[in-house]
């Protein structure tokens, strides 16, 4: 058979269908029950869109759209097959994992977080990472304590439990 009639992939395909897999955090994957359901429907969602595209005729078309299911999937997969579930504290005497945690900065302005896993983080939303800077000060202290983060204080004003979702 000539060369002519068949299809080969280019580079520029090749490089479009591997890509590098999403960085996993070296931290233990700490979830709440939120984000470990959270995990598990973007898990579902990938492994659809990757189903998805088996549809497509063309192979080299298949492979591109495949690509970035493909990457989430593996993601996914690690961090459901990784997540330590963390129960929401019993206590709201100090800041633990899932807590709600409301400070007062030095420069007046009063802040509310949850602290959650990496994967649910999302500051503006009002979550932080128990591994950002500010969560870390701020875990196992009490209503009152005043913490220092880099050249500005914090004073926690009030703790509460996770709300159910």
């Amino acid at each position: 058979m000539s060369v002519a009639f068949v299809k080969e992939e280019s580079a520029e395909t090749a490089a479009e269908t591997l890509l590098p897999d999403r960085a996993i955090s070296p931290h233990p994957n700490l979830v709440t029950e939120a984000g470990l359901k959270a995990l598990e429907m973007q898990l579902r969602q990938a492994r659809e869109a990757y189903d998805a595209t088996s549809a497509i005729e063309d192979v080299n078309e298949r492979r591109r759209q495949a690509a970035n299911p493909l990457r989430d999937l593996r993601y996914f997969a690690e961090r459901v097959r990784t997540a330590q579930l963390v129960p929401d504290p019993t206590s709201n005497d100090t800041v633990a994992f899932g807590s709600t945690v409301t400070f007062s900065r030095d420069d007046g302005r009063v802040q509310t977080y949850r602290i959650v896993g990496e994967d649910e983080a999302d500051p503006k939303a009002g979550s932080i990472s128990y591994v950002s800077p500010v969560a870390r000060i701020l875990m196992g202290k009490a209503v009152g304590d005043v913490v220092s983060v880099g050249d500005h204080e914090l004073e926690v004003i009030a703790i509460s439990a996770a709300p159910r979702v």
